[in-house]
């Protein structure tokens, strides 16, 4: 049984797949998962694999959910897409992390895409 964070972040997730399809991105993968981490939707977009990751919130209370992509966050995503990517082989292929942010306060959410968040980070 989901609670209500875990509801509230499928519901995000379901957005923002409908959003970016309308976009054009080609959706290739839900809740990716494996020993190193999770990514949210793996996509194609203009002939580069994007890992975007979702920050649904229903207020600012603990604050924007710009916040949420802490540096630590960063390298778990980076990792696990070079994981992604290499077990695909495509680890030569273009690829961007893109950050999908959804105000879901008010009766119609606020979507806002941020391509190219932020760079690979290793360390």
């Amino acid at each position: 049984m989901l609670n209500r964070r875990q509801k509230l972040g499928q519901r995000g997730e379901a957005l923002a797949e409908r959003h970016l399809k309308k976009l054009g991105y080609r959706i290739l993968e839900r809740n990716y998962r494996n020993k190193l981490g999770e990514i949210d939707l793996i996509a194609r977009d203009n002939g580069a694999f994007v890992f975007v990751e979702v920050k649904t919130r229903r207020s600012d209370r603990y604050g924007s959910p710009r916040l949420a992509i802490t540096p630590h966050k960063q390298k778990k995503l980076s990792i696990t897409a070079l994981s992604y990517l290499k077990q695909n082989r495509q680890i030569a292929s273009k690829a961007r992390f893109d950050v999908v942010l959804i105000n879901a306060a008010g009766d119609t959410p606020e979507i806002e895409i941020i391509q190219n968040a932020f760079n690979l980070c290793y360390g």
